[in-house]
């Protein structure tokens, strides 16, 4: 049975940079590219953001992966164009990413966001945006790349995971971070229980993190 202290527990978490709206530098409006392989609930996340004018872009473009992804319905409820990529009807990488990038500059997209993206990018898409692709992980990198970061967080007995907004680089779920949230586990906890949690956390940072990053380049290029 759940104690009064895990139920408590259960809605702590710790955002760090706690950067208010206020502190961030005015940045252009920005032309995002999401890149979703799963439900979506990030991409609606930042539509709502935008939406509800706490991030000041525009979505130009969806591309989904995953004939299943439920994220195209998502898309369709907000009205952004989407595209359906298949990597399978690809020689390697290299010529996926290349279409990905074409479909991005197509759109006229500056900035390009992972959003649950469960493919490994390449140099051909990391170069065409160099630090603007951004990813959220289900962990406190560097702790647990890879898949199933969840599960291996409770295989491992930690008491604390998270997740991380983090620009992109060559290596998997690596680059400079820019944003995470810790999570407790509980002592009940299971993947899916604790997956829902971080989930919560995810959907907070990876607007704040936009907005950061954002605010960086327009501070440094200003500079």
């Amino acid at each position: 049975m759940e104690t009064e202290t895990q139920k408590n527990n259960s809605h702590y978490s710790l955002i760090s940079p706690a950067i208010s709206e206020s502190k961030l530098s005015t940045y252009s409006p920005l032309k995002l590219g999401i890149l979703a392989s799963g439900s979506g609930s990030n991409f609606e996340a930042i539509a709502k953001a935008i939406n509800n004018q706490k991030l000041n872009a525009q979505i130009q473009v969806m591309i989904y992966n995953n004939p299943e992804a439920k994220v195209i319905f998502r898309a369709e409820k907000w009205g952004i164009p989407s595209v359906f990529l298949n990597h399978r009807e690809y020689k390697n990488r290299e010529k996926f990413d290349s279409q990905i990038v074409t479909t991005l500059q197509e759109y006229d997209v500056e900035w390009v966001i992972m959003a649950g993206w469960m493919r490994i990018v390449t140099k051909i898409l990391i170069d065409a945006f160099p630090n603007q692709i951004i990813n959220i992980h289900p962990s406190l990198l560097p702790s647990f790349k890879g898949i199933k970061a969840v599960e291996q967080a409770l295989k491992a007995g930690v008491k604390i995971t998270g997740c991380t907004v983090h620009l992109v680089d060559i290596e998997v779920d690596n680059g400079p971070i820019l944003m995470q949230a810790a999570v407790p586990i509980l002592l009940d906890d299971i993947p899916e229980t604790l997956h829902e949690r971080i989930q919560v956390q995810e959907h907070k940072i990876i607007v704040s993190a936009i907005a950061l990053a954002a605010s960086r380049n327009q501070v440094l290029s200003s500079s």
